[in-house]
């Protein structure tokens, strides 16, 4: 049968103003950065265009492009993509946030429905926030569609705040790609529920589903799932506006901003993100103020040297005057400063300064801070190695080898390849001829 014009998708590339070329070379981009190799060119683009439906990862790529450039999400719809992960989940902020939790936790106990999200891909067209993201505690009588249940008390909202400090320990001790799917069938079987029934909703109930969201957002970043992490930082900054939740808030646009630039974004829109996660944070506790403030001075140290440093004292000066209880919401490790302060001197061109700061950030690091622990090791072998001290580099990476299989993280793999890539040079040398050995059979 004869195909139909892609009109929609035609319309948006005159609204791009863009050709077949120049859709062709941005798709190339975005799968460049994505890790991804493809041969996309005008005569793909123009069979697209004729009717020709795009084959995975074409689509998701492809609505990444025309958002980037348009300055908006694009959807599957405008662009004539029904098969589009976005057809699946709602990229938007507007999509409504309990909805969107449910969708997502239950296609994650579905693995046929969870490849439909486009989970490997990273979309910086959705870091914009909407003006309205800002915790003014937007509850109003908000009723479900589910059967009478008894108002969720303090009990209920103690339970979830529990087993968020226990999948937390989890994610620390093991990695998040061995603790995410436990994690998610709890908030579907067990959180999700409570939001549904027709009850009134507490505020409490929303920040505690927020931060239980927020983390198994990060568990998705170190299991190397990109973008359903992004749609679960959009489910917690929902929940945690709407529950008036300035410091949960605050922490979950840190983690999207530090999500963005540990994939290699250092970009205004990683910068604003990061600030404004700071500016929400100015109504929490000096712990959190101190956790938006370091980050800020790493994003910053890629446009103002000045501000850079400016935000990394007021960190400092913060952490000075926190006095917060233990929790991954309360507190703020000693270790992970110092490992910011690295961070923010590695891009100011410090590296000797950065060793510095990983080995206080080592020292300091406790014995639940496993993965912590571990990453941090890798990154001052490789700064070491940037140095030229093989000697020293080597005894970080054996010590990061010896504890690798111990996690399950995305990031800790980057890490490894890493490792391979870097002392590949030097494979001549015995040791290190030793170290590859043993490495290569964990990739």
């Amino acid at each position: 049968m004869p195909r139909t014009h892609n009109t929609r998708l035609q319309a948006l590339l005159q609204s791009a103003d863009w050709g077949p070329s120049q859709l062709a070379r941005a798709l190339r981009a975005v799968a460049a950065e994505q890790g991804l190799a493809v041969a996309y060119d005008h005569t793909t683009v123009r069979r697209w265009l004729a009717g020709t439906r795009p084959r995975p990862p074409a689509p998701a790529l492809l609505l990444e492009c025309l958002s980037r450039q348009l300055g908006r999400p694009i959807t599957a719809h405008e662009a004539g993509l029904t098969d589009a992960p976005t057809a699946v989940v709602n990229s938007s902020w507007q999509a409504e946030p309990v909805h969107k939790l449910t969708q997502l936790t239950r296609a994650e106990l579905d693995p046929a429905h969870a490849t439909l999200f486009g989970a490997r891909g990273f979309s910086l067209a959705t870091l914009a926030l909407p003006d309205w993201i800002t915790p003014v505690g937007r509850l109003a009588h908000r009723l479900g569609t589910g059967p009478e249940a008894p108002s969720p008390g303090p009990a209920e909202v103690d339970r979830i705040r529990g087993m968020t400090d226990l999948f937390h320990s989890a994610a620390e001790a093991y990695g998040g790609q061995a603790t995410r799917s436990a994690l998610a069938a709890y908030l579907a079987h067990n959180v999700t529920p409570l939001l549904h029934a027709r009850v009134r909703f507490h505020r409490d109930l929303l920040s505690a589903t927020a931060q239980l969201t927020l983390l198994l957002a990060n568990m998705c970043v170190d299991s190397g799932h990109d973008r359903t992490a992004q749609y679960y930082h959009q489910v917690a900054a929902r929940l945690a506006a709407d529950a008036g939740d300035a410091a949960t808030l605050a922490i979950t646009l840190r983690a999207m901003a530090t999500h963005a630039y540990d994939l290699g974004y250092h970009s205004t829109a990683v910068l604003n993100l990061a600030d404004q996660a700071a500016v929400q944070a100015l109504r929490a506790a000096p712990a959190v103020q101190a956790y938006t403030q370091a980050h800020l001075a790493v994003v910053q140290a890629h446009h103002d040297r000045h501000a850079a440093l400016s935000a990394l004292a007021r960190a400092e000066s913060l952490f000075s005057r926190a006095d917060a209880a233990p929790g991954p919401f309360t507190a703020y490790p000693p270790g992970s400063l110092h490992y910011q302060r690295a961070q923010t001197l590695t891009a100011l061109g410090d590296p000797a300064g950065a060793i510095r700061a990983l080995a206080t950030s080592l020292r300091l690091r406790t014995p639940v801070e496993h993965r912590a622990t571990i990453l941090t090791r890798a990154r001052l072998a490789e700064t070491h190695l940037g140095l030229g001290h093989l000697d020293q580099a080597l005894t970080h990476w054996q010590e990061f080898l010896t504890s690798y299989p111990t996690i399950h993280s995305a990031r800790a793999a980057r890490h490894l390849h890493s490792l391979l890539a870097q002392l590949r040079p030097y494979q001549r040398h015995p040791q290190v001829a030793a170290l590859l050995a043993e490495a290569k059979p964990l990739i």
